[in-house]
């Protein structure tokens, strides 16, 4: 069963807005499909904006400020080259549930990453490029 196994303790940095983790944070993917039980840890100092969701009125009342611990998960996965894009973003969607988010919202959330989540993956991985 999917789960974190620690809680998000962070703060956030003075000079922008971005968040550090203060603690490890353990999380427990179960995508038996793609890599089996697989145990990521994010490192204590590791910085993250969480989830970059448009400010548009609706679509921010609807998921924004959510699935922060998710949003650290994928943003850690996008900074590494432990897995591929698509793996990332199924992580992603699995935490977002595992975290008690519903379907729908965690669906849209994975929908954003995969639509908009290119730009950011690629530049961090040049290799990976269309």
């Amino acid at each position: 069963m999917a789960k974190f196994l620690t809680p998000l303790e962070v703060t956030q940095r003075p000079t922008d807005r971005r968040w550090v983790l203060l603690a490890p944070l353990v999380y427990k993917s179960d995508l038996s499909d793609l890599i089996g039980t697989w145990i990521i840890k994010v490192p204590s100092g590791f910085d993250t904006d969480f989830a970059s969701v448009p400010r548009l009125p609706f679509m921010f009342w609807f998921l924004g400020d959510r699935g922060h611990a998710a949003a650290t998960v994928h943003d850690y996965l996008y900074r590494t080259t432990q897995v591929t894009r698509a793996v990332a973003d199924r992580v992603f969607q699995e935490a977002l549930r595992a975290d008690g988010m519903g379907s729908i919202p965690a669906w849209l959330m994975w929908t954003g990453v995969r639509v908009g989540g290119w730009t950011s993956y690629s530049h961090r991985h040049p290799e990976n490029r269309p």
